[in-house]
């Protein structure tokens, strides 16, 4: 007979058990929040209330990001830190936070933004005292030492029933449309734009609008290098404009874009030499054999666009998806083409940063901004829970200050931890935040004890301990 056959005899389920902790792991999350200084400035943010029954809204929005890291999709799912009263306390209603959301305006949303950025200066400075300091980007094995790289990006939020805001997408859908730029050092959401779903790809105001934000919320000390990176929404005189206007005597400011090739671009393509394309790269810097890399600058006649401009043409086999859809030129070639538009000439310090294959490679790395859409959408971005415009906007900031302290705890507290540090929302949840335990009184203190053969007991102590001993923001 099996050993696993027979295993319900003698077993029972009772539901009166007293000091057990479900999603242990938030603990890690609040105490992140509290040690460097969000939970706080987040409170001074708004005007503090009267009587024994109002709530500190700092510490309804902190809740309501933490609860939105361990999976909540709607206002009530924050009942599930119920159960934690022992730890946290009492936890606020699904109502409270309604009402929280639904009374932060544009003015309260500016001053949100101001706390963040301060809140982020301090997380940054702790990131550059770690081993290893801050983590610098890395594109086929060069180090961006000093560089912050910005990526923007919209997806497409679906909305099941009528919303404020919702409206067909260019997708034949129904929903939401919002614009967001992430960090890509750090995986931090540093704005969004929450948009009808009808809103354009490409329209400038807003991204101009996002990227200002974005470029605020970066410390001071670190806006001396930044890279923007856009896929082909970005490749617009205005917007490109703006960018090579943030460059000053004290700021450099890179760009790459995705650009939408044109009749002359074809023209110019074709008119290629075969000895000037090159092999492409791959991200950890070796030949990608079948495809190729050239310039393109100086070949086609570009009005309009910024003097500093490069176009760098990559060609790639097609895919079968891609054969519908080819031009003349494509078919008659049998490669597929793409242009990416660049002002990096090279960059300081970089030695081959000037070749066209790095430019290629750095502009691919892009895609990773599709990774930060994904787990972004996992903490609470695929669904808008309500039919105000205004609480679904709060909504949205709550998903942002969940995938900033998801970002500051592995930061801080995992970046050694390799099985934990790079992994899905959904997978840490399974190995940190949702771990079960028990929380005893000894000695006045309270014990809050995991088991003692879960896998990732000592990351999850370590976490604790390393957290706990952040110095306090000044």
């Amino acid at each position: 007979m099996s050993k696993r056959n027979g295993w319900h005899e003698k077993l029972s389920v009772g539901t009166s058990g007293k000091g057990l902790v479900g999603h242990a792991g938030a603990v890690l999350l609040r105490r992140c929040a509290d040690r460097v200084g969000l939970t706080a400035a987040l409170g001074a943010v708004f005007t503090a209330g009267k009587g024994p029954g109002w709530w500190d809204r700092g510490v309804v929005l902190v809740d309501l990001a933490v609860a939105v890291t361990l999976g909540a999709v709607c206002l009530s799912d924050i009942d599930l830190l119920a159960h934690q009263a022992g730890v946290f306390g009492d936890p606020p209603s699904d109502s409270t936070a309604r009402r929280m959301l639904d009374g932060i305006d544009e003015t309260g949303l500016a001053r949100i933004g101001k706390v963040r950025a301060r809140v982020r200066r301090q997380v940054w400075h702790l990131l550059a005292l770690r081993p290893g300091g801050f983590p610098w980007l890395c594109v086929t094995g060069k180090l961006l030492t000093g560089w912050v790289v910005i990526d923007l990006d919209a997806t497409l939020i679906t909305a099941h029933s009528v919303k404020a805001g919702a409206a067909a997408t260019f997708k034949r859908g129904y929903g939401f449309h919002p614009l967001a730029a992430w960090c890509a050092n750090t995986r931090e959401s540093l704005a969004m734009l929450l948009r009808p779903g009808n809103a354009g790809s490409n329209t400038v105001a807003d991204h101009i609008r996002v990227l200002t934000d974005a470029i605020g919320q970066i410390p001071p000390g670190a806006r001396a290098k930044i890279l923007i990176r856009i896929d082909g929404a970005g490749a617009a005189h205005d917007l490109l404009t703006h960018i090579e206007a943030l460059n000053t005597p004290r700021r450099t400011v890179r760009y790459t874009v995705g650009w939408t090739i044109t009749d002359a671009d074809e023209t110019a393509i074709a008119a290629l030499p075969a000895d000037v394309w090159t092999a492409a790269l791959r991200q950890d810097g070796t030949v990608q054999p079948e495809t190729g890399v050239a310039e393109l600058t100086g070949l086609n006649t570009r009005q309009g666009w910024p003097a500093s401009q490069r176009l760098i043409v990559r060609r790639t086999r097609p895919a079968a998806r891609h054969r519908a859809h080819l031009t003349a030129l494509e078919r008659s070639t049998g490669w597929r083409y793409a242009v990416v538009a660049t002002n990096i000439s090279r960059i300081h310090g970089l030695p081959g940063s000037h070749h066209p294959q790095w430019i290629d490679v750095l502009h691919r790395s892009h895609a990773t901004v599709e990774d930060r859409v994904r787990t972004n959408k996992a903490m609470g971005l695929r669904n808008l829970p309500s039919k105000s415009w205004t609480v679904n906007r709060g909504w949205v900031l709550t998903c942002n200050l969940a995938a900033d302290l998801d970002a500051w705890t592995r930061l801080l507290g995992l970046h050694d931890q390799p099985d934990l540090r790079d992994a899905e929302p959904g997978t840490l949840r399974y190995r940190l935040w949702h771990l079960p335990a028990k929380l005893t009184h000894h000695a006045r203190r309270r014990w809050l004890t995991i088991s003692a053969t879960w896998p990732w007991r000592d990351a999850f102590a370590l976490c604790w301990h390393r957290l706990n001993t952040l110095p306090t923001p000044t």
